[in-house]
């Protein structure tokens, strides 16, 4: 016998966090799809992927798996040439390359 959660409660699950889904989706396109926002609003809103990135990636450069969640060095003057070097360029390709020579370089020379 084993003490995991049943079939049950595993497709009960799927199915309220899909109605969740949809319904947090729908608020915006299918109640608002129609109307105007306010400016505020809309500026708020250009700003949620500049927010939602770092959101993502910011653990996993100070608590990298393949470290096992350890502070790396490499990975943290990485992230911050990648930073420095979108700053200054103001082109994302440019950092990312950056920040990609100076990950393979440091993860070599250490």
């Amino acid at each position: 016998m084993t003490n995991g959660p049943s079939d049950l409660t595993i497709w009960l699950v799927i199915v309220v966090l899909g109605i969740g889904t949809f319904l947090i989706r729908w608020s915006f396109l299918g109640a608002l799809g129609n109307r105007d926002m306010p400016p505020w609003v809309l500026r708020m809103l250009r700003y949620t992927p500049v927010a939602v990135l770092p959101a993502l990636v910011a653990p996993l450069v100070v608590w990298p798996a393949a470290t096992g969640g350890q502070p790396d060095p490499a990975r943290m003057a990485a992230a911050t040439v990648t930073v420095a070097v979108g700053l200054w360029t103001k082109n994302m390709i440019v950092a990312i390359l950056a920040g990609a020579i100076t990950l393979f370089g440091l993860l070599y020379m250490l």
